[in-house]
């Protein structure tokens, strides 16, 4: 099986590569169209702005590209945010695979934006899942978020409820990072290479 990482500048890409050798899953770095789409699994990372993203993205040709892939793809944090419709960082027009339009944690008192640290996911209602307990811990970084929407397959609060994990169809989003989380995150990450 060969995964293709989407090298468009914006992932962190030294802890990925490591999750994904621990699981001895062989991997390439890429934004060649070819390489991409005759991959087994293909993995969006994201670290950054959602804006400077889809700039990126586009600036390789690559949405049209993934929109049209049939292979299991998974976004991770950023990555995830900008296949939904928009995003408030940056007022960006995003891929609109998820029917979510990404937002800002309001600023609440008591409540830190950034959100940073682990945090419990719940509500799991996906093979990217099987073998993970309802009130797992995982890994989170970001000021914006998705909302509960259809595409919604695990949530997550900071302080109101918000989706932790999204699917369409065969594409599925971690607003965590799940190369940062451990066991239950490997076995995530394993999860999305045996669906």
């Amino acid at each position: 099986m060969m995964i293709a990482v989407i090298d468009y500048n914006m992932g962190n890409i030294c802890s990925l590569g490591n999750a994904l050798g621990r699981l001895g899953a062989e991997w390439v770095l890429t934004a060649d169209h070819d390489v991409i789409r005759n991959a087994d699994r293909v993995i969006l990372p994201g670290v950054g702005n959602a804006a400077e993203a889809m700039a990126n993205l586009q600036r390789l040709q690559l949405p049209e590209l993934i929109w049209k892939l049939r292979r299991p793809v998974l976004g991770i944090c950023v990555g995830m945010q900008v296949m939904c419709r928009h995003s408030e960082e940056g007022d960006a027009e995003c891929m609109g695979i998820f029917d979510a339009k990404v937002k800002r944690f309001p600023a609440v008192p008591g409540i830190k934006v950034p959100h940073m640290g682990w945090s419990r996911i719940s509500n799991l209602e996906s093979k990217l899942f099987k073998g993970i307990e309802k009130g797992s811990y995982v890994y989170f970084v970001h000021s914006y978020y998705a909302p509960l929407c259809p595409d919604t397959i695990a949530t997550s609060r900071h302080p109101e409820m918000y989706s932790a994990a999204l699917k369409y169809e065969n594409f599925y989003g971690t607003q965590f990072h799940p190369e940062k989380s451990g066991d239950v995150g490997e076995r995530i990450i394993r999860n999305f290479l045996e669906i």
